[in-house]
């Protein structure tokens, strides 16, 4: 591969590797490549939920191969995947990828947007590389904004809940509302309100065989962080 690369963007409902993953998408687009984002269901709520959905619009602009396309706004045949069929990409990258999509690749299961594209891209010939969240047995991920109900004061009025322009505050966090913007952490009188904060997670043993089976598959090429694939494709 080289020059210029039309890229197949995947994104999956993960937090981990999920801001890496959208510099790095940032940065292959300063580079000149074109980038279209496909985004599951689980993609498109965990990306709302950090804060980070916005951000796409600066990588897929919307112009040709450019795009993008959420599960929760196609049908059921995923007309778009065509694409990869007409050859209209030279790789599909897909980070983060949560276990619960490894396995679905792994077993041919083609179900969502994201896994029909991973399905296309290898029935296509098209390279896919890809940074499953679960390869070593224990990481740290990174938790998306909560309420730490020992520091919760209770307040009367609770100024975060009357600032949240998403309404997503009533006593705890509705994730499915929060978009992450922020304004609620400063707003608490008590410091009750994080965001981004590590936690360490242990990997189920299934899963990471599961990351195997994917390293395996034939086209697949797996990599520890979306950095290397921001490498891979430079030095490509």
């Amino acid at each position: 591969m080289t020059g210029k690369l039309r890229i197949a963007w995947g994104v999956t409902g993960a937090g981990h590797y999920l801001k890496e993953s959208y510099a790095v998408m940032a940065r292959l687009r300063e580079d000149g490549h074109d980038i279209t984002t496909f985004v599951s269901r689980a993609g498109e709520e965990v990306s709302r939920m950090y804060g980070l959905f916005d951000d796409l619009k600066t990588v897929s602009d919307g112009s040709y191969l450019n795009e993008i396309f959420l599960d929760s706004a196609q049908g059921s045949s995923f007309p778009k995947i065509g694409r990869f069929n007409l050859k209209r990409y030279d790789l599909f990258v897909l980070t983060p990828a949560t276990s619960n999509t490894v396995a679905k690749i792994v077993y041919g299961i083609a179900d969502t947007l994201v896994t029909n594209c991973a399905a296309q891209a290898m029935k296509s010939g098209v390279p896919c590389y890809i940074v499953p969240v679960d390869q070593e047995l224990d990481v740290v991920s990174e938790m998306p904004y909560t309420i730490d109900r020992t520091k919760c004061g209770a307040c009367e009025t609770c100024p975060p809940a009357e600032a949240c322009p998403n309404e997503a505050i009533d006593g705890q966090i509705d994730l499915l509302k929060c978009q992450g913007c922020g304004t609620c952490t400063a707003l608490c009188p008590e410091g009750a309100i994080t965001g981004g904060g590590p936690v360490p997670v242990s990997i189920r043993k299934i899963d990471a065989r599961n990351t195997k089976a994917l390293a395996a598959m034939e086209g697949v090429k797996i990599f520890a962080s979306p950095r290397q694939i921001l490498e891979a494709v430079r030095k490509s």
